[in-house]
């Protein structure tokens, strides 16, 4: 059965107009918008103008690098990259985790990928070796999107993730507005400083508090490499050396461990607990009133960004940087979402 500019519309959820004008190169159609209805087009064999065919659906490869380990969120992160190019007409991505705080295995890894993918996406610490690995990729005519944790300053297509010093802002924005005004003793954990990310979010964190809740004074900042035993490590000394600890605000992973230490110490609903990512383990800890919140980052939508812009990059094709830049929501108990 022929396939007509009404199936496609239907199929693709626009006017009919918007297809005529799409498989027309007429004007007055958003790039994201034109990009999915040629991909419906092309999926149900609509006959798409030969002009348009090798130049949106050029076969590409795209290869992702992400820290390993036992981080919940990179981990669902990972899976959405790896699925993410259903929707995406001849384009394969393949992820690929490497010691998350090791930047010469991570330069290694991104380097012998070189020849072999048109696209690169990381998830890197700021390191001069990770830097000269993004140079060298950039001058072999591979482009290379940073994601999660930025890395200013090198010849990257764009970044793909929250505003972080802002975020940080906006956990000491909440974390002061739940707790008592009176002098009060709060801990920082963060994943590692290596990350830019986790550093913005520290200095967001530490600025607000000094500029609106200097009643609250930082005692600690340890760091749990991302993982739930050393996070569970940190947060069991801590607690051992400053019982009257009225707060901790995670930038990190390792929520788990934290969480697990202050379940053991008798205090996880006095001290006020918030983290970053709703995943199925900070769920549970945001129902159970361990964790007071979450400031969560759409690893579904950072996928699709991330994956529609290299291959943007791959097929020659300019990319809207500002659709990289992904929203954050507050998760409260009373409002988490399925």
């Amino acid at each position: 059965m022929k396939v007509t500019i009404a199936d496609v519309a239907r199929t693709a959820g626009v006017s009919t107009a918007t297809v005529d004008r799409v498989v027309n190169s007429r004007n007055g159609v958003k790039s994201r918008t034109r990009d999915h209805v040629l991909t419906v087009a092309q999926r149900l064999g609509f006959p798409l103008p030969a002009l348009q065919h090798p130049a949106s659906f050029a076969p590409v490869v795209l290869d992702f690098v992400l820290p390993g380990g036992t981080n919940t969120y990179i981990n669902d992160f990972a899976k959405m990259l790896e699925r993410g190019t259903e929707a995406v007409t001849n384009v394969r991505s393949r992820v690929h985790q490497v010691e998350g705080l090791n930047p010469d295995a991570l330069a290694e890894k991104m380097r012998s990928l070189r020849d072999e993918t048109q696209g690169l996406g990381i998830v890197a610490v700021d390191h001069p070796n990770v830097r000269e690995a993004v140079r060298e990729l950039n001058a072999a005519n591979v482009p290379v999107l940073t994601m999660v944790s930025d890395i200013p300053n090198v010849p990257r297509i764009g970044y793909v993730g929250i505003d972080n010093r802002s975020a940080g802002r906006l956990a000491g924005h909440l974390l002061g507005r739940l707790s008592e005004n009176k002098p009060q003793k709060v801990a920082l954990f963060a994943g590692s400083l290596s990350y830019r990310g986790h550093e913005e979010r520290e200095m967001g964190f530490r600025h607000i508090l000094a500029e609106e809740f200097p009643h609250l004074q930082i005692v600690q900042l340890r760091e749990s490499l991302d993982d739930f035993q050393r996070g569970y490590e940190e947060a069991k000394a801590l607690l051992e050396i400053y019982p009257d600890v009225s707060g901790i605000y995670n930038i990190g992973g390792g929520n788990r461990g934290i969480a697990q230490a202050l379940e053991e110490s008798g205090r996880a609903k006095e001290v006020v607990f918030g983290a970053h990512e709703l995943t199925e383990h900070t769920r549970r800890f945001l129902l159970s009133g361990v964790i007071d919140f979450l400031i969560d980052q759409n690893p579904l939508q950072e996928a699709r960004e991330s994956i529609l812009a290299l291959t943007k990059a791959a097929r020659r094709k300019p990319i809207d940087v500002s659709s990289l830049s992904i929203p954050m929501q507050i998760v409260f108990r009373e409002n988490i979402s399925a």
